[in-house]
C-alpha cells in the first residue's frame, strides 16, 4: 500500500482551523478508498513561530518539506506583523525554492452562491487562472537605498526569463488542450511594458505551434478585467503573469460568489519537489476561533492534492465532491440525495453558526448543508479536479 507523506501547516488566523478540517477528509478518503494511506505531519511555522525566533520558518525549512509528497497549507499574516515579513518568510520562500511555478486556481460557481453578475447562474463561468508563480514582478529583485533620506530610492524590478516564460505557456497551453473547450486567453500588458511584456507574447505565440488543437488569444490585461466581468462564458483558460494573475484570480473568486471559497495549488509540474495546495483566502483573524471559518475552499484543494498524487503515481484518478442537501432534510431528501450522488464521504458539514455562512448567499443561506464524496473521476472529465473541478449541482 503506498503511503503519502503530507506537511500539514496552518500557519496563521484560521488557517490551522481549515487544515484540520481538510486533514480529516483526507484521512476518511484514504480509509475510504484503501489503496493508499496518509502519514502527516504537523509544522507550527507561521506568524507565532516568528514571534519566538525572529524568523517565519527554520533556515533549513524548506531542505525539511522536500521529503514529503505534499503540503497542505493554511493562511499567513497577522495583524502586528508587516505583509512582506509573513507572505516572503513563509510562503512565496516556500514556492519559489520547491519550484512550484504554475500556480493553478479553478473557478466556478457552486451549487448554493449566487454570482454577483446578472444572468451567470454558473455554466458561464468555468476558468481555471495559471499564474506564473516563481519569477516576474514577484521575483524579489530590488532594494531600497538612503533610508529616511529626501533622496530615498526604492525598487523592485520585474525579472522575466525565456525559460520561465516558456514553461508557463506550455504548462497553460497543455492544460487548455486537456479541457473540453481547448481555448485559452494568454494575458499581457505589451502595449505599455515593452520589453519583458514584448517577449512575452512572442513566446506564446511560439509556443502555440505546438497545440495546434487549441484555440488561443491574447489580451491585454485592462481588457481582461472587463472581459471578466461582460463576457465570461467567452472564457476557459486563462495564463498571466505573477501579478496580473494574483490580481485576476481574486476578481474571478469574487465573481463566482466569494473569495472564501476558491483553492489553488502551487505546482512543480516535473515534480521533483512537493506541491503545495492552500485555499486562497486569507488569515481572517476577526473570526479566528469562532466556529465559523468556512473549510470549503480548502476541501476543493484537497481534491485537487488527491488527484496529484494520484497522477503521480499512476493510479486511477479520485476527486472529493460537495452536494448541496437541506438545513432540514426529511428522511426521503437524504435518501434521494444519496441515490443520485453516492453516500457521502463525511456525514456533512455545515458551519456552527449557520447564519452567519459565507459559502452560501441569499435569504436561506442558513438551509444549505454539503454531503462529501470521495469517487473514482469519470473518465469524461478532463483533467479532473485540478482545471475542471469536479463539486456537484
Amino acid at each position: 500500500m503506498r503511503v503519502y507523506k503530507i506537511a500539514a501547516m496552518g500557519g496563521d488566523g484560521i488557517g490551522p482551523e481549515v487544515v484540520e478540517a481538510g486533514v480529516q477528509v483526507l484521512k476518511v478518503c484514504a480509509e475510504r478508498d484503501g489503496g493508499f494511506t496518509l502519514d502527516f505531519q504537523d509544522f507550527d511555522w507561521g506568524s507565532d513561530y516568528y514571534r519566538k525566533n525572529r524568523v517565519m520558518m527554520p533556515a533549513d525549512g524548506t531542505n525539511q518539506l522536500r521529503k514529503f509528497d505534499a503540503i497542505l497549507f493554511g493562511a499567513v499574516g497577522a495583524p502586528d506583523i508587516p505583509d512582506h515579513i509573513t507572505l516572503w518568510g513563509l510562503r512565496l520562500s516556500i514556492c519559489q525554492s520547491l519550484d512550484q511555478y504554475a500556480n493553478v486556481r479553478p473557478t466556478r460557481i457552486l451549487p448554493g452562491i449566487t454570482s454577483p453578475l446578472r444572468h451567470v447562474s454558473g455554466p458561464e463561468l468555468d476558468w481555471v487562472i495559471v499564474r506564473e508563480n516563481s519569477e516576474g514582478e514577484y521575483s524579489g529583485v530590488g532594494g531600497r537605498v538612503h533610508r529616511g533620506l529626501p533622496i530615498e530610492v526604492a525598487q523592485d524590478v520585474s525579472v522575466m526569463s525565456r525559460p520561465g516564460v516558456q514553461r508557463i505557456i506550455r504548462y497553460a497551453f497543455k492544460l487548455a488542450q486537456s479541457r473540453p473547450r481547448k481555448l485559452l486567453t494568454v494575458v499581457t500588458k505589451s502595449n505599455a511594458q515593452r520589453h519583458a511584456m514584448v517577449m512575452w507574447d512572442e513566446i506564446a505565440a511560439e509556443v502555440a505551434a505546438e497545440f495546434p488543437e487549441v484555440t488561443w488569444d491574447k489580451m491585454l490585461v485592462d481588457a481582461m478585467t472587463m472581459r471578466m466581468v461582460m463576457k465570461p462564458q467567452t472564457l476557459d483558460t486563462i495564463v498571466a503573469t505573477n501579478l496580473h494573475a494574483d490580481i485576476l484570480s481574486d476578481l474571478a473568486a469574487a465573481l463566482a460568489g466569494s473569495l472564501g471559497i476558491a483553492p489553488t495549488a502551487n505546482i512543480n509540474p516535473e515534480r521533483d519537489a512537493p506541491s503545495m495546495f492552500e485555499p486562497i483566502h486569507g488569515s481572517a483573524f476577526d473570526i479566528t476561533g469562532k466556529g465559523i471559518a468556512n473549510p470549503v475552499a480548502t476541501f476543493w484543494t484537497t481534491s485537487m492534492m488527491l488527484e496529484h498524487l494520484a497522477t503521480s503515481a499512476g493510479y486511477p484518478r479520485r476527486r472529493v465532491c460537495l452536494t448541496p442537501v437541506p438545513h432540514r432534510a426529511t428522511a426521503d431528501q437524504w435518501e434521494a440525495n444519496i441515490e443520485k450522488y453516492g453516500a457521502p464521504t463525511w456525514c456533512e458539514w455545515s458551519p456552527r453558526d449557520a447564519g452567519r455562512c459565507r459559502l452560501c448567499s441569499g435569504r436561506d443561506q442558513s438551509s444549505r448543508r454539503y454531503l462529501l464524496r470521495y469517487e473514482p473521476v469519470p473518465r469524461s472529465v478532463g483533467v479532473g479536479s485540478i482545471d475542471r473541478p469536479t463539486l456537484s449541482a
